[in-house]
C-alpha cells in the first residue's frame, strides 16, 4: 500500500532541517510528505501568524522544486480553537482511503505522546514515524505501546525555528530570509530599532551582498556572513560618550592611534554580544574589523569589509568589485581594499590608524 506521510508543526519559521527531514522521508519510505502547518497548535503560541508562517514554507517548497512534498491548509482554514492532531489525521484518513498514513514526528516528541489528544486512536489510525536526533534520548515505553519506528537520520542538522528567531543561526533558505526582513519578523523588529531607516537599508544590502559573495565561493559559513553583515554597523547609533566608555573599558588596546570614527565597529561587536547573544566569535570578528580590517582577517572578516564597501546603495558602480569578489572572495578582497585605499587618498581622508596600515601591509604589500 501506497503511503502519505504527514509532517506537521508551527513552522516558525521553516528551516533546512525540516526540508532535510522531509526529503529524507520521501525518500526512504517512498512517499508523498505532506507538510501540515498548524494555526493553533495546542502546545505553542506561535510568533509569527499563520499566514507568514505559511508563505515562508510555501517560499521554501517553491524552491525545493519537488513533486513529492507540498502543504496542505487543513488546520489553516480550520475553524477550532486548537488544532489537535487526532483530527488532521482522522481527515486524511477519509481522504486517502487507500493509502497508508504516517505520522512523522521528532524525537522530543515521543517523550510526551501519550498526552497527546486521543494518543491510543490516534496511533491506531496512523503509523507513528520518529526522527532520531543526537542527544535527545526517547521514551522507550511510548515507543512500544504506541508502535513508533524510528528515522535515523542524522542530516538534519541542529538548527531549530527558535535559533532563527534568535538569530544565533540562519540554516533557512535564502527566500525565507528576505520575506523575515520584508515583513519585519522575529529578529528583524529589534536589529531594525537599532538602526536609522537608511542605516538599516545599508545593512540588510550589505548582509545580502556578503551572502552572495560567500555563496558564490561555495563556502559553508554563507549565514554567518550574512548575520555579520545585518549585524555590521550596530555601533552607529550609539552617541559618542557612551561609545568612548565601552571602547575605555572593553577595547582600550585599540585606542591608540584611532579615530573615534572608528570606534563604531568595536562597538558594534559588543552590542552583537552582549544585547544580541550572538557568541560566534568569526561573526563578531567580523564586525569588529570591518572599517578598518586588519592583519591575518578571518574569511568572513573579508567578505564582510568587501560586501560594505561595495554595497551598491553607496551610490557608485561597484559591479566589478563585486563580480571579482563573486569570483574569488580573497582577490576581490584585496581589489576592493586596494580600490579603498585610492579613495581615501583622493579624498584627503586618512587611514593613518594601525589596524589599516597593517592591514594594508600585509595584503596590499604597502608600507
Amino acid at each position: 500500500m501506497e503511503k502519505v506521510i504527514l509532517f506537521g508543526g508551527t513552522f516558525d519559521p521553516v528551516h533546512n532541517g525540516h526540508l532535510r527531514i522531509a526529503r529524507y522521508a520521501s525518500l526512504k519510505l517512498n512517499a508523498d510528505v505532506v507538510f501540515v502547518p498548524a494555526k493553533n497548535p495546542r502546545w505553542k503560541k506561535p510568533h509569527a501568524s499563520i499566514t507568514d508562517r505559511h508563505n515562508m514554507l510555501r517560499i521554501a517548497l517553491k524552491k525545493e522544486g519537488t513533486g513529492s512534498v507540498y502543504i496542505s491548509d487543513y488546520e489553516i482554514k480550520s475553524k477550532a480553537d486548537t488544532n489537535y492532531t487526532i483530527d488532521t489525521v482522522k481527515y486524511f484518513v477519509n481522504k486517502f482511503k487507500n493509502r497508508e498514513i504516517c505520522l512523522l514526528i521528532g524525537a522530543d516528541q515521543v517523550e510526551s505522546f501519550h498526552d497527546w489528544k486521543d494518543a491510543d486512536e490516534l496511533a491506531h489510525l496512523a503509523h507513528i514515524i520518529y526522527v532520531e536526533r543526537p542527544g535527545i534520548i526517547v521514551k522507550e515505553e511510548n515507543i512500544k505501546k504506541y508502535n513508533m519506528t524510528p528515522l535515523s537520520y542524522e542530516g538534519s542538522g541542529t538548527i531549530s525555528s527558535k535559533a532563527i528567531r534568535a538569530l544565533s543561526e540562519l540554516d533557512t533558505p535564502k527566500e525565507v530570509l528576505d520575506y523575515i526582513v520584508e515583513h519585519e519578523l522575529y529578529y528583524i523588529k529589534d536589529v531594525k530599532a537599532r538602526y536609522s531607516e537608511e542605516r538599516f537599508k545599508h545593512a540588510v544590502s550589505v548582509a545580502n551582498v556578503a551572502y552572495a559573495i560567500a555563496k558564490n565561493n561555495h563556502r559553508v559559513d554563507t549565514n554567518d556572513c550574512y548575520i555579520a553583515g545585518l549585524l555590521h554597523d550596530l555601533g552607529k547609533k550609539v552617541n559618542d560618550i557612551k561609545q568612548k566608555e565601552i571602547m575605555n573599558k572593553y577595547y582600550k588596546e585599540y585606542l591608540t592611534g584611532l579615530p573615534p570614527t572608528l570606534y563604531h565597529q568595536f562597538v558594534g561587536a559588543y552590542l552583537a554580544k552582549t544585547e544580541l547573544n550572538i557568541n560566534n566569535e568569526s561573526i563578531l570578528d567580523a564586525i569588529k574589523f570591518h572599517a578598518t580590517g586588519k592583519m591575518n582577517m578571518t574569511p568572513i572578516s573579508k567578505i564582510v569589509y568587501a560586501a560594505d564597501k561595495v554595497d551598491p546603495l553607496r551610490g557608485y558602480d561597484s559591479k566589478k568589485l563585486i563580480r571579482a569578489c563573486y569570483k574569488d572572495y580573497y582577490s576581490g578582497f584585496q581589489l576592493v581594499l586596494n580600490e579603498n585605499r585610492k579613495h581615501l587618498i583622493k579624498n584627503g581622508l586618512s587611514f593613518d590608524n594601525p589596524l589599516t596600515k597593517s592591514c594594508m601591509e600585509l595584503y596590499l604589500g604597502e608600507k
